[in-house]
């Protein structure tokens, strides 16, 4: 009886040693706790999958920027603090890897294949090696749930032409504006809580986002018709800070890349899906959707994809995504 309850004992010891010592690895995501959101989902799948394939290290999500705002986050990984990693797009990285800013060029992407193509490829390899030597590891690439498009409060857009001079809200970041100004519309910058109360005094014509923002911010009460623009899309990546991966050991590298491999894989997957729900129910509460010719917009667009590229230093990069099939 006394060596039973010795053995229980050291199992004991043994058991608060391996808690003790487990490596807690936190990610970062801006997404809310909700993982109908592209970049929580990504996040949430890669905890779950890289803690069930190993003991050594716990990866625990920290969602609704729980951990400080994403730049600040960022600039801490780079010095190997504070988070682990991130989810998220690469525009929030694009101030310390300058050329990844070519992935947000307007009407870049043919299509979700076409985005994966090249993120699979030497395009993506070549950035995950200037993320590399910025102080990143890139674990993967997947795609956002949905195109931004246009979307206007009263007027109801079904050519490229009806676009013109309209006052669409945008981020205020030179592609952003680069895009809606390649529309012949106004972009006009502003901070997203100002949206709403500004198409109801009629300060603006419209907004360009996803189907999905649009039902989750409750647009639709004041913004009558979306024209499928699909001008940009974002991929979204798992990032880990370069620091923090060379700490762990081979095995746990490996369980972790398996893992993030794997959570991009779901969230892949799931894009046109998620994308198609959400345009039916922004149909189902009263909007009006239409389908436009988008070619017009696209060659208006080349000029100013080629001056962003050279500025972000990406020509030959934009070349080989304009290439890739």
């Amino acid at each position: 009886m006394k060596r039973t309850f010795m053995l229980l004992l050291l199992m004991a010891f043994a058991l608060t040693a391996t808690a003790q010592t487990k490596k807690l690895l936190r990610i970062h995501t801006a997404g809310p706790n909700d993982t109908n959101v592209d970049n929580t989902k990504l996040a949430v799948e890669f905890q779950d999958r890289a803690n069930a394939a190993q003991s050594t290290v716990e990866i625990k999500v920290f969602p609704a920027s729980q951990l400080g705002q994403t730049r600040e986050v960022i600039e801490a990984m780079r010095l190997g603090s504070g988070a682990a990693g991130t989810t998220g797009g690469p525009a929030e990285y694009a101030s310390f890897v300058r050329r990844l800013g070519v992935l947000g060029l307007p009407f870049l992407w043919k299509s979700y294949d076409h985005a994966l193509a090249v993120l699979d490829g030497p395009v993506g390899k070549e950035l995950d090696q200037d993320m590399e030597k910025a102080g990143f590891k890139t674990l993967s690439w997947a795609v956002s749930w949905g195109y931004r498009n246009v979307i206007t409060s009263k007027k109801e857009v079904k050519n490229a032409a009806d676009l013109k001079g309209l006052k669409i809200r945008t981020i205020p970041t030179k592609v952003f504006v680069a895009a809606i100004n390649s529309m012949g519309a106004n972009a006009t910058p502003m901070n997203f809580g100002e949206i709403y109360t500004s198409l109801q005094s009629g300060v603006l014509d419209g907004y360009e986002h996803t189907a999905a923002t649009t039902i989750s911010f409750k647009m639709y009460e004041v913004a009558c018709c979306m024209a499928l623009t699909k001008h940009l899309m974002d991929p979204t990546f798992l990032v880990f800070s370069l620091a923090e991966w060379k700490k762990l050991n081979p095995a746990e590298q490996a369980a972790l890349q398996k893992a993030a491999n794997e959570a991009a894989k779901v969230v892949r997957e799931m894009a046109p899906q998620r994308e198609g729900e959400a345009l039916a129910q922004v149909k189902k509460l009263g909007m009006k959707v239409n389908e436009i010719d988008t070619a017009p917009l696209i060659k208006a667009s080349l000029k100013a994809q080629e001056e962003l590229a050279k500025e972000f230093g990406a020509e030959k990069l934009l070349e080989q995504i304009r290439k890739t099939p």
